[in-house]
């Protein structure tokens, strides 16, 4: 609807989402086969300022042409594609048939200055707000040349790509996918509870969520408003823990999102891809994308060309900290609770773990020939040096 049409461009003005997105650029630095039927390809393509994004692309190595539906891993604080749900997420959905992305988000992992992860260097607070917008601009930028970038390899089907986000990534994906209307889906957790006023989304991160999301006032109802965009796109899954103190979820549990839902509804004019809703009891934050109600969900959506409902039905379960401990993988401390990520049980048995340099994009000597095109501050002085020019 016009008015939809309207919010879209004001969101990219207000947040400074380039018109015309950047130029991709795109290069490839490799390959590997973390196990039979699956490769990983380490490839960078372009985003805002000249900058690069790392990525890791997991794929099925009998993937057919335009066949493949594609996911993206839209990652929460100090995760990048290090992180074990990222790499666990591409193994089983690649296994299934899925062309799968995972990026270093800006300041972590290969766009951290010290190449480290778990780091948050993005939440340093810095003013104007301008800036806080132009990251969370950045932010959304970063998610859009995901899609460009899978619309334009050859096994992929460009009308079948879906993006789950996790935590900062829900927050970051519950805007993007508003307005980006080329994904067909969108999984969001540990998160997703578009609040009001002065509420848990105004008062959390201030650079990459508070100020952004206090800059959306000119929606009205901001929650109702997204998600009435989002149904005009597709669908839309939202999932949580009943515990999740993380994103404030015990006050904006079911009965937030039921009546969230009716106020969409409202807003929208009809039900048509209004987004569903699911929720685990007793436990916390977790990437419950890696989990089997979602996969079956992103199977009846996206459609999967090796794995069937019934597949899915079937699968073992891995417990994450069971499996984390035995491989050595590591997992952020604040969240390696049984309540927490530890306590996922993630669908899919003996997916592997990965030695960091496996997941590396650029040599050593290749990432410092390049940390200015690569790192957050890097960025952010290109950011406060237009914003002062501006």
């Amino acid at each position: 609807m016009e008015q939809e049409r309207v919010w879209r461009e004001q969101i990219r003005e207000t947040l400074f989402v380039p018109e015309d997105l950047p130029k991709l650029d795109v290069q490839v630095h490799g390959q590997f086969s973390p196990e039979s039927g699956v490769v990983a390809e380490r490839v960078s393509y372009g985003t805002q300022f000249g900058m690069r994004i790392p990525a890791i692309v997991y794929r099925p190595e009998a993937a057919s042409q335009k066949q493949c539906p594609a996911l993206i891993v839209v990652n929460g604080h100090g995760g990048d594609k290090y992180s074990w749900y990222s790499f666990y997420t591409g193994v089983l959905y690649a296994r299934a048939g899925m062309v799968v992305l995972t990026y270093d988000p800006t300041g972590e992992g290969e766009r951290n200055r010290d190449r480290k992860s778990g780091t948050r260097a993005h939440d340093k607070v810095e003013g104007p707000d301008e800036l806080a917008r132009r990251l969370s601009g950045l932010m959304m930028t970063d998610v859009m040349q995901a899609v460009s970038y899978l619309s334009q390899r050859s096994e992929v089907d460009s009308t079948r790509i879906a993006a789950a986000g996790y935590s900062m990534g829900s927050f970051v994906l519950g805007i993007c996918g508003a307005i980006e209307t080329r994904l067909h889906a969108c999984v969001l957790v540990g998160g997703g509870n578009l609040d009001g006023e002065d509420e848990y989304w105004d008062n959390s991160k201030p650079m990459c969520q508070g100020i952004p999301y206090q800059s959306l006032g000119f929606l009205g109802d901001r929650g109702a408003a997204l998600y009435a965009m989002h149904a005009s796109r597709g669908p839309t899954l939202v999932f949580n823990g009943v515990q999740d103190t993380v994103v404030n979820m015990p006050d904006t549990g079911e009965p937030f999102f039921a009546d969230l839902r009716v106020r969409t509804v409202a807003l929208k004019g009809d039900e048509v891809d209004i987004f569903e809703t699911g929720f685990v009891p007793d436990v916390s934050h977790r990437p419950f994308f890696v989990t089997r109600p979602v996969a079956l969900w992103l199977e009846r959506h996206m459609g999967f060309p090796f794995c069937s409902e019934a597949d899915i039905r079937a699968m073992g379960e891995t417990h994450i900290g069971t499996w984390a401990a035995a491989g050595g993988v590591e997992m952020d401390p604040g969240y390696a609770t049984e309540e927490r990520e530890a306590g996922t049980l993630a669908l899919g048995e003996g997916v592997p773990g990965f030695e960091r340099s496996d997941l590396n994009v650029y040599s050593d000597a290749e990432w410092e020939g390049l940390k200015d095109r690569l790192t957050h501050e890097s960025w952010r002085r290109q950011a406060k040096a237009v914003q002062i020019s501006t």
